[in-house]
């Protein structure tokens, strides 16, 4: 069977577990795969299609006669990411080691998939809240254009990695105890609490997660007259961000088209019945890869005002999904080489 050699760095994590269960979920055509991650995760084993294998130290040789490489995140990418476009692998890299980098296409690819056409060996994922908002924000934006859009994010504890997770959940435990849990990897207690401040602050007092997504999102819209500004707040929810998103458009779009032009979208899955009580919430969303859109309504307070109400799996859709999603593109584009058992 024809298919393609494919390796995962960072494969023992939480996003490099989502990566190997999301290539197997979409039917990836696979020849062979490598696991790989650090000195420490090296050993341990993991099944895929029935068949069990053992996780190896990343080296610059973990990619030779690959095709494509994920890489989960972390600083692996920068220190493997050359080594692997240099045996000829292309390197889809979910870090923000290269985001920016004008040389390198940022891609989401219900959005600008025609950016990994032009890129030089390196693909990079974008941050996982502005995916989900550029997935939303494309249709309205091909409808009317966009001026100006205010998002608040409420991001769950996982976008932090397992430790957000299990700090969540033992803090939780502590304070119905009536016990002191202190924060280890928040800045405060995140149980029972929501913590306005994800990442260093930067420039203007805006964390590097918000200036994430007015940046990344300039990128990957083509477009850098749009005015962002973003509030990124961590909220004790295990997993799937929120976003509230307010837009002004370019031209007139009622909320009734703006949910016909949203409901037509790739990717988007329109739940907006106010009456009875149905829109998107984490709960609900998790482990799937659409971006869930709800609470469509016109902003009575500016002309063209609108407010969307946006919720999706961050690890997924955010990260492992769009990744492999990426992937695919390159093989619809027949970028990658195919190889036959």
């Amino acid at each position: 069977m024809a298919g393609y050699n494919a390796v995962i760095v960072g494969a023992s994590g939480a996003v490099g577990h989502e990566l190997i269960k999301v290539l197997d979920e979409r039917s990836f055509p696979l020849n062979k795969l490598r696991l790989c991650a650090t000195s420490r995760s090296a050993g341990k084993e993991i099944v895929f299609r029935g068949r069990t294998y053992t996780v190896e130290e990343t080296t610059p040789d973990s990619f030779t006669d690959m095709d494509v490489a994920l890489f989960a995140g972390g600083a692996a990418s920068l220190e493997f990411g050359p080594a692997a476009v240099e045996r000829g692998c292309v390197v889809i890299d979910n870090s923000s080691n290269f985001r920016l980098d004008p040389k390198v296409p940022l891609v989401v690819p219900e959005v600008n998939p025609e950016d990994v056409r032009w890129h030089r060996g390196i693909i990079a994922n974008p941050n996982c809240s502005t995916i989900i908002m550029v997935v939303a924000l494309k249709p309205i934006y091909d409808a009317a254009g966009i001026k100006r859009v205010v998002v608040s994010t409420y991001q769950a504890v996982s976008g932090a990695g397992q430790e957000g997770i299990e700090e969540l959940a033992a803090q939780t435990r502590a304070v119905m105890a009536g016990e002191e849990y202190p924060p280890k990897k928040f800045p405060h207690q995140i149980a029972f609490n929501l913590i306005p401040h994800i990442d260093v602050f930067q420039e203007m007092d805006y964390t590097k997660e918000e200036w994430k997504m007015v940046k990344e999102t300039h990128k990957i819209m083509h477009d850098d007259t749009i005015g962002i500004t973003a509030t990124t707040v961590r909220v004790p929810v295990y997993r799937s961000h929120s976003e509230s998103v307010n837009i002004q458009t370019e031209r007139k779009l009622t909320a009734d088209e703006a949910r016909r032009v949203l409901a037509g979208a790739p990717g988007v899955v329109v739940i907006d019945d106010p009456a009875g009580k149905k829109y998107p919430m984490p709960l609900f969303c998790s482990d799937r890869d659409e971006v869930f859109v709800g609470r469509i309504r016109e902003d009575n307070s500016i002309d063209r005002g609108l407010n969307i109400w946006v919720v999706a799996d961050q690890i997924r859709k955010g990260a492992a999904t769009n990744a492999v999603q990426i992937a695919e593109l390159l093989v619809k584009y027949g970028m990658l080489r195919e190889r036959r058992n």
